[in-house]
């Protein structure tokens, strides 16, 4: 899809790429949150809560461009054509993603669309889903006695016709995170084993985490496709997989009960709100 422009004409606007964090609408930055209060125009991904949007003033124009597995969203390029374009007709334009926008979030994608188009940029990071479910899933990525590495991956793709690189994934040392990798939990399982990790490997898939839906489904790397199967189970999920997973019982203090809905009082009197 070839870019369009304005001829002669310059970008107004400024776009702010920003990550919203894995749920819990506290985990928002302090940066984010300051940014979304000002927004003009906000472009939002599927994961992104209704709570955090309810930061949005009311003035301005809310579009989704989610993206889920298996159901319909907006093609890539019609979304970084949409952000040049209400760079030239807004001040403040806001691209709203879950978690972190350059940890599978195609962040990098849209800024060098923004670059050909010559419009002014920033990037707000947030906490990335890895970091978010496994601290509110009481699972360290690393300890000294369990793993020495962490790796994160996406297993939203095409494994037969796009090969991974199972052998370095399977080193028992690291601790390997996996994004949108539910539907092919069960190619992900046959080629950790094939590559020589055990199926007694610990494994937890977290659904909804960091939020009052948050679930954790907890087996081994031999029952990985039954548990992503499990009915219980609902989008988004992440899965870790490694022996710092049977951490979790000992380790687990999150109370989904205890979840906030909105950003305390006191919390936005601080902010000056």
């Amino acid at each position: 899809m070839e870019l369009f422009t304005l001829p002669g004409q310059q970008a107004q606007g400024k776009v702010w790429l920003v990550g919203a964090g894995p749920g819990d609408i506290e985990l928002l930055t302090l940066k984010a949150y300051r940014i979304l209060k000002k927004a003009d125009v906000v472009l939002f991904d599927a994961l992104v809560s209704d709570e955090i949007l309810a930061l949005v003033p009311k003035e301005a124009e809310l579009i989704a461009v989610g993206k889920r597995a298996g159901k319909h969203s907006a093609a890539q390029e019609e979304i970084n054509q949409l952000l040049v374009t209400k760079a030239y007709t807004r001040k403040n334009v806001v691209r709203l993603k879950g978690g972190d926008p350059f940890i599978f979030g195609r962040g990098g994608e849209e800024l060098e669309t923004l670059v050909e188009a010559g419009v002014e940029f920033e990037v707000v990071p947030g906490i990335t889903a890895a970091s978010g479910t496994s601290a509110y899933a009481g699972i360290p990525l690393t300890h000294r006695d369990h793993a020495q590495g962490v790796t994160f991956i996406t297993g939203h793709c095409k494994l037969e016709s796009r090969p991974m690189d199972w052998q370095s994934y399977a080193n028992s040392a690291n601790t390997l995170v996996v994004y949108m990798g539910i539907l092919n939990a069960a190619s992900i399982q046959h080629g950790l084993i094939s590559a020589g990790r055990s199926p007694k490997t610990p494994v937890a898939i977290v659904s909804k985490a960091t939020t009052a839906a948050q679930r954790r489904f907890i087996g081994t790397l031999g029952e990985l496709a039954e548990l992503a199967a499990d009915p219980a189970l609902a989008m988004p999920a992440l899965m870790i997989i490694g022996e710092v997973v049977g951490l979790a019982d000992s380790l687990h203090w999150f109370n989904p009960e205890n979840s906030p809905k909105t950003l305390d009082a006191s919390v936005k009197q601080s902010l000056g709100h």
